[in-house]
């Protein structure tokens, strides 16, 4: 088993589309209607926006591969790039999305681990992210990380308004 990460560049913005979409589909599908799924991916995940993100030097993109397949990626924030305004002693984790086939093989803690390490790197004071209220198993997994929950804020699934928890994990 070998496990590697790379990060995204602008040429890799079809790939990082097919497996945002993709990853995307399998965690929530079954929890949202057809049309707001729709409706979020066509925003979030349209290629002159992600095209937009891979060239904001506030945020960062990795891909994690498992055995030379690429099995998910991550997304980090800093600065005026995090989706809330948390301050500049703040560094987001935007996006951890491991593709079903792969999940359960230590790639969201590898993954969750270098966040950690680039936020340290950064000079940062404390880690935080957004996890949909009804995603469980995200919940559990950051809480046995060492995240509290510390706030909540809304997070729009096409017009559908839902609660995504805030979750916090100080480094010092």
């Amino acid at each position: 088993m070998t496990i590697a990460l790379s990060k995204c560049r602008l040429e890799d913005s079809h790939k990082l589309q097919e497996i945002s979409i993709e990853t995307f589909h399998e965690t929530f599908t079954n929890q949202n209607s057809p049309e707001n799924m729709r409706a979020y991916i066509e925003k979030a995940f349209h290629l002159s926006q992600l095209n937009l993100e891979l060239t904001n030097p506030a945020s960062k993109f990795f891909f994690v591969y498992y055995n030379h397949d690429v099995a998910g990626y991550l997304k980090v924030n800093v600065d005026g790039a995090q989706s809330e305004d948390m301050g500049a002693e703040s560094f987001e984790i935007e996006r951890i999305y491991i593709k079903k086939k792969f999940q359960k093989l230590g790639l969201g803690k590898f993954l969750l681990n270098k966040a950690l390490e680039m936020a340290k790197e950064y000079g940062k004071e404390k880690v935080w992210l957004g996890v949909w209220e009804k995603n469980e198993n995200a919940i559990a997994f950051y809480k046995k990380m060492g995240f509290v929950q510390t706030g909540a804020h809304s997070f729009h699934m096409g017009d559908e308004e839902q609660t995504d928890f805030i979750m916090t994990k100080p480094l010092k």
